[in-house]
């Protein structure tokens, strides 16, 4: 892998974590799909762009932002191996030839300037150590005028698995779960927050928008319950409990999950999230990249 700064969110994705998504990458592409369309579309992606997919993961968005560009191409970019061994195999699967797939941390990897029309992401942008230095990063790799958009997650008390999550507070610690303004998921909460990194960063024409989906969580509540906490999140507030309280837990859970059941079984939950959208200054030069792999 090229330089890495953010070194803890590397040693996680290459961890656990990774693997843990890797494992489940249909089940949390079920839970996160709902905000493909809306993501794609907002970045304009035109038959023949080249588009770039930060925090890619197991490349589902990346497939999808190559089939729109059908005569360009689109890389995936992620720390984690796990997670991009799979988009490899995916697109592979499904006759993908105009996708790739890089490790590397966006924040020093080192883009060729102007080389993309077009940046996106759903859900990776707010792990960054430095986010004013990825965005700046971003802004780089992308010609002059080129779209940003991304996906974040907006107020945590509007995300419907944090509140599965918060009915777990008489058995575990998780009162300041999902706090704005930390390192981590919810990082970029605040809107304000968002306009101050991407000005920082030099985009300009940032557009803020609150977009929300359903997704699917599970096969009825015991087993979202315990996919639920199978997640980093979840192990993490386990790890912290005995088998006693940790069996309250799981029911209380399991409880608070049944009532979000739907008619086929599935468990479904609203999900609240930032679109955001903004444009890379006018000025530098424009060099095109031509893609051999």
């Amino acid at each position: 892998m090229p330089d890495v700064i953010n070194t803890e969110q590397a040693q996680a994705w290459n961890g656990p974590e990774g693997s843990h998504w890797a494992r489940n990458q249909d089940r949390w592409n079920a839970v996160n799909e709902g905000f493909n369309e809306p993501l794609l579309d907002a970045a304009g992606i035109a038959e023949d762009h080249r588009v770039l997919d930060l925090g890619c993961g197991s490349g589902q968005t990346t497939h999808l932002a190559a089939r729109r560009a059908h005569q360009g191409h689109a890389l995936g970019l992620d720390l984690s191996g796990p997670m991009l061994a799979e988009a490899r195999a995916s697109a592979e699967r499904q006759g993908i030839t105009n996708a790739s797939f890089l490790q590397g941390d966006t924040q020093v990897y080192p883009f060729e300037e102007g080389a993309f029309d077009a940046a996106v992401s759903r859900y990776g942008v707010m792990f960054f150590a430095d986010p004013v230095a990825a965005f700046a990063n971003v802004g780089r790799a992308l010609r002059p005028g080129g779209h940003l958009a991304f996906v974040c997650p907006a107020d945590a008390k509007l995300n419907g698995w944090v509140a599965a999550m918060a009915s777990l507070r008489d058995y575990l610690p998780v009162d300041g779960f999902g706090r704005p303004g930390l390192p981590g998921m919810f990082s970029l909460a605040e809107p304000d927050r968002i306009r101050e990194v991407l000005a920082a960063a030099g985009f300009t024409g940032i557009g803020i928008n609150q977009t929300q989906a359903y997704g699917t969580w599970g096969h009825g509540a015991e087993d979202a319950a315990t996919f639920l906490l199978s997640t980093g999140p979840g192990r993490a507030l386990m790890e912290q409990a005995d088998a006693v309280t940790r069996s309250h837990a799981r029911r209380t859970l399991t409880g608070h999950l049944r009532a979000h059941e739907v008619a086929d079984g599935t468990v479904r939950l609203l999900s609240t999230s930032w679109l955001v959208t903004a444009n890379r200054t006018e000025g530098l030069s424009n060099q095109r990249r031509i893609w051999g792999c």
